[in-house]
């Protein structure tokens, strides 16, 4: 299945989910570019929630931009599967070796909103992540690693303290509905 057929045939969780979903598919209808980043309005993005084997924690990355402990993720860059995406950004971004999809299929889906910012000595505008989301499992044992470009710190959050760790409040609806959706499982 193709990266474009796996998001129309996702079903949505909520009114969000099928909002946004709605907004991937006219964004993947309308501009060609989407999966590059030189689509400066909008660009496909691939996160990963990543899991310790017992669920109760998260692995997560003090994020440089957003100044606030953060899932993983990242860019597709060109690249259709969106699932290795995340499994790249989740192994560069942390260090761990050993990171699998505990689900094949996207998890979630989201439209994130990027406030412009300074990226290697270079002014980004405001733009818009349209997040393919993936939930994987790693070893919590693994050694972690920070990212220095792009992380100041690496560590697994217990699950239930995930949401006050994030300063940002769109983003802790996003966990949120995340927790959730693990707890369900």
């Amino acid at each position: 299945m193709s990266w474009i057929e796996e998001i129309k045939s996702y079903k949505p969780l909520n009114n969000q989910e099928l909002k946004d979903k709605e907004r991937l598919i006219y964004f993947i209808e309308n501009f060609k570019d989407i999966l590059s980043r030189q689509n400066e309005i909008a660009h496909v993005t691939s996160s990963a929630f990543i899991v310790n084997k017992d669920r109760d924690k998260v692995l997560m990355v003090y994020h440089n931009i957003y100044n606030s402990w953060s899932w993983v993720g990242g860019h597709a860059d060109e690249e259709e599967d969106l699932l290795a995406v995340a499994i790249r950004e989740a192994k560069e971004e942390t260090g761990v070796t050993k990171v699998e999809p505990i689900i094949k299929n996207i998890f979630s889906i989201e439209v994130l909103p990027v406030v412009g910012h300074m990226k290697r000595g270079k002014y980004v505008s405001a733009h818009l992540h349209l997040s393919v989301t993936f939930l994987l499992q790693a070893e919590e044992k693994e050694t972690l690693k920070v990212k220095e470009d792009e992380n100041s710190g690496v560590k697994w959050i217990p699950i239930n303290e995930v949401i006050s760790s994030s300063t940002e409040p769109h983003m802790q609806e996003v966990y949120k509905k995340l927790i959730d959706k693990i707890n369900k499982l």
